[in-house]
Order: C-alpha cells, then structure tokens, then sequence
C-alpha cells in the first residue's frame, strides 16, 4: 500500500506506534497465508510474531524497491522454511482438524453433509501438506491469498517464468493427490 511510507518513515524515527498500525494492517492477512505455509496454528503464530519482530529489527534496510507487506512476507517465507527444515511434521486427518481448528459451519443441511465437507476440507489441507514446499508456497500465494503473479515473484525472489512453472506444477500434483483420495473414497 502507498500509504505504508508514512508509517515506516514514522517508526523509523522511533514511534513504536506507527509500527503498530503496520502490524494492525497486515497480520491477520500474514497469519492466513503462514497458517497454510508452515502447517499448523502455532507454528504460524510463531513465524508471524518471529517476522514482525525481525521486520522491526531490520526496518531500516527496508529499501522501498517492493511494498512493505511483500518485504514482510519474504521475511515470514524465509522463517517458516528454517522452521520446516528443523521439524518435520507427518499429517493425518485427525491432526489436521486439531492443527486447524473447526471450520464454519453451513446453517442447515443434513450433519452427513456437514462431516462429509468437513473430511474433504481435512482432506484437500492434508494433501496440500503433501506438496514440496516450493509448490504449496506459490500455490497458498495464489489460490489462498490471491497475489497476483509479480507479487508472488517479488516475494519469492523468483522469475515470474518460474512461478508460473511451479503454479502449473503444484496445481498438477495437487490434483492427483485429490485423484487419489476419491479413488479411496470409491472404494
């Protein structure tokens, strides 16, 4: 956002507060896209906290070249990839629900209809889990949070050719990780 200047030029000359109002702006947006980036609640809640705290840290090599949110979520990127590469969690179901905690629920409809919607949420998450961390990154920035394909190169320090490769790819191995859970479901 242009008017992200005033507040960065503010928290740099030391009013905390500025820096509030940038956190206010942009950490339920960060927190989304973490959630599905680092794979669980708590884990994005730590990247998120991590990424601010360090975003403050190293405000002033913020250059201005990119938005300030796409500055921030390089930053998120970058922590959630160390966390991954420190643990790596395995996926089911149950966990899945419990990692993300219950999805709104549809007034009315039969409960069968709501527990099947339920599983299939579960199921699309745990087979986004699945992908390689390079596909399931773009993939959340596109299709989660809506970036457009130069913002999710800038992000991803990337060509905007190799994001659309590794939509194209994610997306694919996506489908046939879906293709495989219906064939289970038909069985």
């Amino acid at each position: 956002m242009n008017d992200d200047a005033p507040l960065i030029d503010q928290a740099l000359k030391g009013d905390s507060a500025a820096f509030g109002r940038l956190v206010e702006r942009y950490q339920d947006r960060l927190y989304n896209t973490m959630v599905h980036v680092a794979g669980s609640a708590e884990d994005a809640r730590d990247v998120v906290q991590d990424a601010f705290v360090q975003a403050f840290v190293k405000l002033e090599t913020f250059r201005g070249d990119a938005a300030f949110y796409t500055w921030l979520y390089r930053i998120a990127f970058n922590l959630a990839a160390s966390q991954a590469r420190r643990k790596r969690p395995s996926v089911s179901i149950d966990e899945a629900r419990q990692r993300f905690g219950h999805e709104p629920m549809q007034k009315g409809g039969a409960p069968e209809g709501r527990m099947e919607q339920k599983e299939r949420i579960c199921q699309v998450r745990a087979a986004m889990d699945r992908l390689n961390e390079d596909h399931r990154t773009v993939l959340v920035l596109r299709e989660i949070d809506g970036c457009d394909y130069e913002t999710i190169a800038s992000i991803l320090e990337l060509r905007i050719g190799t994001v659309r490769s590794r939509l194209f790819r994610a997306r694919m191995q996506l489908r046939e990780e879906l293709l495989d859970v219906l064939q289970e479901d038909m069985k």
